[in-house]
């Protein structure tokens, strides 16, 4: 008999995987977790059903999430990652000598349990040193704190359940608040191809642009999410994620990456009509 993993991308689109076998079921205090071995996409990991991260491409989301920002921002000292309980930000942002000081602010517990068991290869630098997880809502983490970091990095589910919150316009005034004078936000957006989820790009980027003087987006191809077709929300007090790039420093630094470079950082803003259209931009 053949097992399946379906990701149910809209009503009508869906997206299926041949799985090997399961590693892990459970029901945490938060949500239904599943560990599914299948034969193309390694280890997967899904919440609530939906489809977190693979073990095949995985890297391409955390690459992009932490090193866009970190070839602009010359300084990052401190940075907050609000989800990440996988450890993959953690791991890419270990990478920089510079960095003193990761907080992971992970809801549940058990996502990082799991991820520690089974996917050694993303989570292994959450024992770094710098690094302190904090097992907490990441908007009552971060409410109260006032200039304190040089990037945030918002790392989490999609835009219900736990994480519902952090696509807020309230939550994203925390950041503003949060963040040094020349902070820095990432923000996974979400794919902005079927409708469903464009609603979520748009709504997430009005907001972002209320309280930041400087708020763009972009993209990445991530094969196992929905349509393939991803963007990061980029915003900050001061640095331009295109003019501020000082791409011979960050090749200098010798960073091994998969995915990431500087000539694709460049390319990753010059955005397709339909999502110019989508965020007036």
């Amino acid at each position: 008999m053949e097992l399946w993993y379906t990701d149910q991308h809209t009503d009508n689109v869906r997206f299926s995987m041949k799985v090997e076998k399961e590693l892990v079921s459970l029901e945490s205090f938060y949500q239904k977790i599943n560990l599914l071995k299948t034969y193309d996409y390694g280890k997967v990991l899904v919440l609530d059903g939906e489809l977190m991260i693979t073990e095949r491409d995985e890297f391409i989301y955390h690459e992009m999430a932490v090193h866009v920002p970190m070839a602009v921002h010359p300084k990052v000292k401190k940075v907050l990652v609000i989800g990440g309980g996988d450890g993959g930000s953690a791991r890419e942002l270990t990478k920089y000598d510079t960095i003193e000081q990761i907080d992971v602010v992970e809801v549940d517990a058990e996502v990082v349990r799991i991820c520690k068991e089974f996917f050694p290869e993303v989570s292994d630098s959450l024992s770094d040193k710098r690094v302190k997880i904090h097992f907490e809502e990441g908007i009552r983490f971060a409410r109260g704190i006032y200039d304190e970091y040089d990037l945030i990095i918002v790392d989490c589910a999609d835009p219900y359940g736990p994480a519902e919150g952090l696509f807020t316009r309230e939550f994203y005034g925390i950041c503003w608040k949060a963040l040094k004078e020349d902070g820095i936000l990432i923000n996974q957006h979400e794919s902005p191809y079927y409708e469903q989820h464009a609603r979520s790009v748009q709504m997430a980027h009005k907001h972002i642009q209320f309280s930041f003087p400087y708020s763009t987006v972009y993209q990445c191809h991530i094969p196992s999410y929905p349509s393939g077709h991803w963007l990061f929300g980029f915003a900050s007090k001061k640095y331009d994620p295109i003019k501020d790039l000082d791409d011979e420093k960050w090749n200098n630094l010798g960073i091994q990456t998969r995915y990431y470079n500087t000539k694709l950082h460049q390319g990753a803003f010059y955005l397709p009509n339909y999502v110019m259209e989508l965020l007036e931009i």
